[in-house]
C-alpha cells in the first residue's frame, strides 16, 4: 500500500468519524476532508471539489427546490393526511404498508433513483410524531426502501453490466432476464426481512421541531394557498422534471437540465422566491453529497480498489467454497463502492476477478457476476452517499441508531442476493 493510499484512507476515516459523532455541523465534515486532500497533495482543488459540478448533485439540488414547491400544494396536504391516517392507526400493519408502497414506487423509478429517494424522504419528513407509529421508525426503513423494487422489472442498467463483464471475459452465455429479476427480488426480500426483524428495535423520537407533540387525530391541514393555475403548473413542472430523470440514460445531460428549467418556472410564476430556492439548493445534504464525491474520487484514484481486489483473489486460492467466494466478493465490492463512490468502476474491477476465480475452479461464473454487480448498490451502512446521508439527517438518528439498522441490513441483503444468484444460476 502506497503512502498516498494510506493518507487518503486515513482522511476518509476521519471524515466518517466526524459525520457520525456529530461534533461539527452536518455537511461540514466532507468539506474539511476535501481541504485535507489538497493539503496532502492527494488531489488538486478542482478534483477535491468536483462534486459541486457533478450532474447528479446538480439534479439533487434542483429536486430539493421542486419538493419545496410541492410542499405548498394540495398534493402535500393529501399526502400528509394519508400518512397521518396510517400513523393514527399505527402498529406493524401500517409500518409494513408504507414500506411496501415505497418499494412499489421503486419498481417504476428503478433502483438508485435520486429523484425518487429525494421526493420520498422530503414527503416523509412532514410526518408528525405519534407514539403509535413514530416517524423515526418510518424514515429509515422507507428511505432505504427507495432502493429496493417490489416488482424488479426495471433492471436494465445492472443486467447490461452483467452481460458486459461476462462478454469481456470471453463468456457469451445467455443470461435470463427473468432469472436476473428473481435475484433482484431476493435482494428486496432480504431488505424486507430486516425491516420486519427490526420493527420493535427502531428508535422512537420526533424528526423535526414542528412534529413534536402533534395530536395526529386532530391534525387539520389547511388547503394550499396557491392559486389553482400555479398549483397545476407546479405539478406539471414536477412531472416534466421526473420525465427528464427517467430519460436521462437516453438524452444525457438534457435530463438534468429539464429539472433546472422546472425550478426556473417555479421562480418565474412566484411559487417560490429566490431566497427560498437558494435555501433549498444549498441545504446541508447538498454540501454533504457534493463533498464526499471529491473524497471518493481521490480514494479511488490512488489504486486502492485494484490492490484490494488482486490481493483478495490471491488469498482465496483454488479451494474456496463457491458460496463463500461469491459472498466475500460481494462484501468487498459493496464496501469499496461505498468508500470510493465509484459503484460501476468497483464492479468492473471485482467482477472479472471473481469470474477468473470461478473458471479456475471449473464453475459457471454467471451467479458470481450477477451477485457482485448487484452488490455494488448494497453499501449504505456509512452515511457518505446521498441517500444514507439524507436518511441520517432527515431522521435525526444517532450513529448507534443508524448502524443498528444498516449493519444487519448490509449482511442480510448480501446473503440473500448470494443465495438468490446461486439458486437461479447453479454453478
Amino acid at each position: 500500500m502506497t503512502i498516498q493510499m494510506m493518507i487518503a484512507l486515513a482522511i476518509t476515516v476521519v471524515m466518517i468519524v466526524l459525520v457520525m459523532i456529530e461534533r461539527i455541523p452536518f455537511g461540514a465534515a466532507p468539506l474539511f476532508a476535501c481541504l485535507l486532500l489538497v493539503i496532502f497533495g492527494i488531489t488538486d482543488i478542482k478534483g477535491a471539489f468536483a462534486g459541486f459540478s457533478n450532474s447528479t448533485i446538480i439534479m439533487l439540488a434542483e429536486f430539493m427546490a421542486i419538493i419545496a414547491a410541492l410542499e405548498k400544494t394540495n398534493f402535500i396536504v393529501f399526502f400528509k393526511k394519508a400518512m397521518f391516517s396510517m400513523a393514527n392507526k399505527g402498529g406493524f400493519k401500517s409500518y409494513i404498508l408504507i414500506i411496501l408502497v415505497v418499494m412499489l414506487g421503486c419498481s417504476l423509478f428503478g433502483t438508485g433513483s435520486t429523484a425518487y429517494y429525494v421526493l420520498t424522504l422530503g414527503l416523509l419528513s412532514t410526518l408528525p410524531y405519534s407514539e403509535k407509529l413514530p416517524p423515526s421508525k418510518v424514515i429509515i426503513t422507507a428511505g432505504f426502501a427507495t432502493n429496493h423494487p417490489l416488482i424488479p422489472f426495471n433492471t436494465a442498467l445492472q443486467y447490461g453490466i452483467v452481460i458486459a463483464v461476462l462478454n469481456s471475459a470471453g463468456i457469451m452465455t445467455e443470461v435470463s432476464v427473468f432469472k436476473f429479476a428473481i435475484v433482484n427480488l431476493f435482494l428486496s426480500m432480504g431488505f424486507l426481512v430486516n425491516c420486519i426483524i427490526q420493527y420493535k428495535f427502531l428508535p422512537d423520537h420526533p424528526t423535526s421541531e414542528e412534529c413534536k407533540d402533534v395530536d395526529v387525530v386532530n391534525t387539520n391541514e389547511n388547503a394550499s394557498q396557491l392559486p389553482r393555475w400555479k398549483e397545476l403548473t407546479t405539478y406539471g413542472v414536477f412531472i416534466f422534471a421526473v420525465i427528464g430523470m427517467l430519460l436521462q440514460s437516453k438524452i444525457g445531460d438534457a435530463g438534468y437540465a429539464m429539472a433546472g428549467l422546472s425550478v426556473a418556472v417555479i421562480l418565474l410564476i412566484g411559487v417560490l422566491d429566490f431566497k427560498e430556492i437558494r435555501n433549498a439548493i444549498s441545504a446541508p445534504i447538498i454540501l454533504m453529497s457534493a463533498g464526499v464525491i471529491g473524497v471518493a474520487d481521490a480514494l479511488g484514484s490512488t489504486g486502492l480498489t485494484n490492490l484490494v481486489g488482486t490481493s483478495v483473489a490471491g488469498m482465496l486460492g483454488d479451494n474456496v467454497n463457491p458460496f463463500v467466494m461469491i459472498l466475500v466478493f460481494c462484501i468487498l465490492t459493496s464496501l469499496l463502492a461505498t468508500l470510493t463512490g465509484s459503484t460501476i468502476g468497483t464492479v468492473y474491477v471485482f467482477t472479472p476477478l471473481a469470474i477468473a476465480t470461478c473458471r479456475s475452479l471449473g464453475l459457471d461464473p454467471t451467479a458470481a457476476a450477477c451477485a457482485i454487480v448487484m452488490a455494488g448498490w448494497c453499501g449504505h451502512f456509512l452515511p457518505i452517499d446521498g441517500m444514507p446521508a439524507m436518511i441520517l439527517g432527515t431522521g435525526k438518528y444517532t450513529a448507534a441508531q443508524f448502524w443498528k439498522f444498516t449493519i444487519p441490513q448490509y449482511f442480510i441483503r448480501l446473503i440473500f442476493v448470494t443465495v438468490g444468484a446461486t439458486l437461479m444460476f447453479p454453478m
